[in-house]
């Protein structure tokens, strides 16, 4: 089983670390960077989300499970979308999915983010709206949200749970937006439970 790791906004390829290290697969681990973000380089056919899009899920190239934190989690859902047949399983952590915000009371991060990370300007501006796709995802889907993100609140992995068909909800006590980095050894036990699950299905 591979493993992809694809972190939020801030584009930090080390914010999985601390739950990639303690996984055990048999299969790769691979933490994928984009272009413009996190100190990243620039590339020449990355100029807008869609862009980055299509860079992301060109490196998708085998059988994997999806990891995927806040915006990643946009990039998880289209994979699994768009690239069903090499897509095992997703795991969404605190993430919008792709799916209207407005319905929910969440903070506005875009400008924090703009003023506080090395991101593009296309990015704040960018908005990608799956919600009336999402019924299409056939993989088993892993929700893990935490109970005081502002960012992106549990309301929002409550309805991903409703729209994912095989999916399943988890919320960590005390979790924030990066609850991924702050819990990792809470994380990775469930993350861990849920591979196995898989891999006995198979």
């Amino acid at each position: 089983m591979n493993l992809i790791f694809l972190p939020g906004a801030s584009g930090n390829t080390e914010f999985w670390r601390p739950v990639a290290e303690k996984l055990v697969v048999t299969g790769e681990k691979t933490v994928i960077a984009y272009p413009s973000f996190g100190g990243y380089p620039d590339h020449v056919d990355v100029h807008n989300f869609e862009d980055l899009q299509r860079y992301v899920l060109d490196q998708i190239q085998q059988s994997s499970v999806i990891i995927a934190q806040s915006m990643g989690g946009i990039f998880a859902v289209q994979a699994a979308l768009q690239k069903p047949e090499l897509i095992e399983a997703l795991v969404l952590v605190a993430t919008s999915g792709g799916i209207d915000l407005s319905p929910f009371d969440v903070a506005d991060w875009r400008e924090d983010y703009q003023l506080n990370f090395s991101v593009p300007d296309w990015f704040v501006r960018s908005h990608t709206f799956l919600d009336e796709q999402l019924y299409k995802i056939d993989c088993p889907v892993l929700l893990i949200w935490g109970n005081n993100d502002p960012i992106s609140p549990v309301a929002v992995g409550q309805y991903l749970h409703d729209k994912i068909v095989i999916s399943e909800l988890h919320v960590i006590e005390n979790g924030q937006h990066d609850l991924a980095f702050t819990h990792a050894n809470q994380l990775t036990q469930i993350i861990q439970k849920f591979l196995e699950k898989i891999e006995e299905a198979k």
